[in-house]
């Protein structure tokens, strides 16, 4: 659950990323020139992503530990986000592939 709730929040958060018109945008995805086209849509399934992954967070932890771990990682993948994106080092594979490796990890340990 929580390997999900870091997912939907990667993807509010890059949502909302390209509907700035400061950053460096790139097309590696196949989604990123429909978020061009449609910023207005872009920032309502970006919110509405946010708001999911604050809900998964919060079911999973308490009220104060999930609202806390919710930050703490908005931050850090905020600023993954923003360094990475320009040099163009997310794309489809990689993304598929830290979510396994991430899945595998939560189900050994949980």
């Amino acid at each position: 659950m929580i390997t999900i709730a870091s997912l939907v929040l990667f993807l509010a958060f890059y949502t909302l990323y390209h509907t700035s018109k400061k950053a460096v945008l790139s097309y590696d995805l196949g989604f990123e020139k429909w978020m061009q086209k449609n910023p207005k849509q872009t920032k309502i399934t970006g919110l509405i992503l946010l708001l999911s992954a604050y809900g998964f967070w919060l079911f999973t932890k308490s009220l104060c530990c999930g609202t806390l771990m919710f930050f703490i990682q908005l931050m850090a993948v905020g600023s993954l986000i923003v360094l990475l994106s320009p040099l163009k080092k997310i794309s489809r594979s990689t993304l598929f592939i830290l979510f396994i490796i991430i899945a595998l990890l939560e189900f050994y340990y949980a």
